[in-house]
């Protein structure tokens, strides 16, 4: 199994939209794949058509509830989601005084290990104790940003917390790569911000997420876009992303 955080803590770069639709992609190609919603907006579990009133991703990282039994099916076959609730956040209080509290997320996930080919990780958007806790658990992560102004923003400080999290937490988590999305061919500065993140992270997928009205719309009929339009671009963008990411499982991952 392998767990992958998509971690920014800049908000509206595509960490959830890349974890929904790139968690059904995988699933259509035969991959057991689980979505850890651990964002208190719960937008992953919205997006997929899940509200829930039961056991959440709160209930797992406190300790109240396993993932496996807290995990539900979603509209797509091989795609299982741990859906979270606004009590989440109280999540971040109630996990100060805890001991070994950033490694409550890892150990959660360990009985589910044979369970799944991938766990993807919705993190909020910030750098805090739900953040750190994701990056423990992860054996790498996948960082969305947005093609627009100020892309590379706060990369610096992401970058920077995950170096910490390496040296203190998890000496094995990669970066896997940094996620071009909402890229609109139309504006020179789409490209030139494309252009200034390749040459500042050689390990930038090939895929590019392009901005798309259709993609924008499939969360709110609870859909994924390769079942709400099949035949969009950024249905064909998430397939990519998934055959890259699955043939690059097969080599080795850059740091």
């Amino acid at each position: 199994m392998t767990v992958i955080a998509l971690a920014n803590q800049k908000g509206g770069v595509g960490k959830t939209t890349t974890a929904i639709n790139l968690g059904a992609a995988l699933a259509q190609l035969g991959q057991r794949v689980l979505i850890f919603d651990f964002d208190p907006q719960a937008n992953s579990s919205a997006g997929l058509g899940i509200r829930t009133q039961g056991a959440s991703t709160y209930d797992v990282v406190i300790g109240t509830a396993h993932a496996t039994e807290t995990a539900v099916p979603t509209s797509v076959d091989g795609l299982m989601l741990v859906p979270a609730t606004p009590a989440l956040a109280g999540a971040e209080v109630e996990l100060v005084p805890m001991m070994a509290r950033e490694f409550r997320l890892k150990r959660a996930l360990e009985e589910i290990r044979d369970a799944y080919d991938y766990v993807l990780i919705d993190c909020p958007p910030s750098l805090g104790l739900l953040t750190v806790n994701a990056l423990t658990a992860a054996d790498e992560v996948i960082v969305p940003v947005q093609c627009e102004y100020l892309a590379l923003e706060g990369l610096g400080q992401l970058t920077a917390t995950l170096e910490l999290v390496r040296r203190n937490l998890n000496s094995h988590l990669k970066l896997r790569g940094l996620l071009l999305t909402m890229f609109d061919g139309r504006t020179n500065l789409s490209q030139q911000v494309a252009d200034e993140v390749r040459a500042h992270f050689s390990n930038t997928f090939k895929t590019i997420i392009p901005r798309s009205v259709r993609l924008s719309e499939a969360p709110s009929h609870g859909l994924p876009i390769g079942q709400y339009d099949p035949s969009s671009r950024a249905s064909r963008a998430y397939d990519e992303l998934a055959g890259e990411l699955i043939a690059g499982s097969r080599t080795e991952v850059p740091a």
